[in-house]
């Protein structure tokens, strides 16, 4: 105890002896202490257990609207079963692939527990994602799952927010005006949606609210700014993280292949590249033009299959939309106008579909089986998950996938593309290497 003491990040956190090996701490504090330690090296057991917040009555259904009946898989019962009543239970994360049902899962704990529940989004779309799920796998109405957004200020039983809404400040420098929203009810529970993309107004905020029990969802609890341990610290322990290629072979997620196509320069932009500036060279290798005549040839490799194209410079997402027809999506699509034309992808009306870094977060596109990646945060583990897990959901029959990723050959772009390679060989997925003619 005396060497936590005199740790300097934690001194002012710590109260008063209680007697033998104990401090007293503010509840308030729990957070921030637990916070401290993790990045000290010094791993925390939070036993002080949680506030049960407002009592909800609900069930799951057995039968959704359509008709068609459905129940939970057998390790979906086996996470929620590892948050409820495991050694961390009641905060913790479960690592599950896109497509496997992560959702799901946190709907299901959430009528476990049985407990007033507020769930954050990464944006609309996936808030209107998660609406339709509760309505329609629980017993809740209309009137008790309520929605906290731009349009809508609704404080619910159930209430659905995104991570934008709650860091939304009035004026710079000012606090995030809507993270009261934290502790204006008696929650029981809160389930972080996609998890790993916490960003850092909420990890301050999470540090207060460890009275309350915590759900983070994830594909992949991977941080490249290093920060996992302040997700391990203030949502909770890994609880639940099943193998990819084990729920594969299961046949619940898609089989991937996954391909690297190396696309050289142009002599004119080799010149370029030479010359340039380590940032321009990066743009300069992932706008390569030579990448637009590779993705025409897979398009008509694989005409009858839909389609998405993955990229994160707008100007070329949107001259290749206009070259070969394709719908985009970016993040100034309105919601209303985003929700239709992905609507329309499910319904097979649009055979290819282009979508900017708003295809990095949760969207349910099932019939989904090509992805072609024309550029990205290279060397980003958490971008590339998110990605190949837009084709990753199950499609019956042969339940096949391919993930194809153009990179400029001998560039800035190749090197990082190294650490992308290797996230996708720990999962287990073949990984081939080719190089445009």
């Amino acid at each position: 105890m005396d060497t936590v003491r005199h740790l300097a990040p934690v001194a002012d956190l710590l109260g008063d002896d209680v007697g033998g090996t104990a401090l007293r701490i503010h509840p308030r504090r729990r957070g921030e202490l637990k916070r401290a330690l993790v990045s000290l090296g010094h791993p925390v057991q939070d036993l002080v257990g949680f506030d049960d917040g407002d009592a909800l009555d609900m069930k799951l259904t057995t039968e959704l609207p359509t008709g068609e009946a459905w129940g939970l898989r057998d390790y979906q019962i086996e996470a929620v079963d590892s948050f409820t009543m495991g050694p961390a239970a009641g905060s913790g994360v479960v690592v599950l692939p896109c497509g496997a049902g992560k959702t799901l899962v946190g709907i299901a704990a959430m009528v476990r527990l049985g407990m007033r529940t507020l769930i954050l989004c990464t944006g609309q779309v996936a808030l209107q994602q998660w609406r339709r799920e509760i309505l329609a796998r629980t017993t809740l109405t209309e009137d008790e799952v309520g929605e906290y957004s731009s349009r809508v200020k609704e404080l619910k039983a159930v209430t659905l927010t995104t991570y934008q809404l709650l860091t939304w400040r009035r004026a710079k420098g000012a606090a995030p005006a809507h993270l009261g929203l934290f502790s204006d009810a008696r929650w029981g529970l809160i389930v972080y949606d996609e998890v790993h993309l916490l960003p850092a107004p909420i990890f301050r905020e999470a540090a207060g609210v460890q009275s309350r029990r915590r759900l983070g969802l994830t594909a992949t609890l991977v941080r490249e700014d290093g920060l996992e341990g302040d997700v391990f610290a203030l949502i909770g322990p890994r609880t639940y993280d099943l193998p990819w290629k084990q729920l594969e072979r299961q046949g619940w997620i898609a089989a991937a292949r996954c391909v690297e196509i190396r696309v050289p320069l142009s002599p004119e932009d080799r010149v370029k590249y030479v010359k340039a500036s380590p940032r321009s060279k990066f743009m300069i290798a992932s706008k390569n033009p030579r990448k637009g005549a590779v993705m025409a040839e897979l398009l008509e490799r694989h005409a009858d299959e839909p389609c998405l194209v993955l990229g994160t410079w707008i100007d070329q997402l949107e001259f290749l939309a206009r070259r070969f027809g394709m719908a985009l999506v970016t993040g100034k699509t309105p919601t209303a106008e985003r929700q239709e034309t992905f609507e329309r992808f499910r319904r097979g009306e649009l055979r290819t579909l282009a979508l900017s870094k708003v295809g990095n977060f949760a969207i349910d596109l099932p019939d989904a089986s090509v992805a072609i990646q024309i550029s990205g945060s290279w060397g980003s583990r958490q971008e590339e998950a998110q990605r190949l897990g837009r084709v990753l959901r199950p499609k019956g029959g042969a339940n096949q996938a391919v993930f194809y990723t153009l990179v400029s050959g001998d560039t800035r772009e190749q090197e990082a593309s190294e650490r992308r390679q290797l996230f996708l060989a720990e999962q287990g997925y073949p990984y081939r290497i080719e190089t445009a003619s």
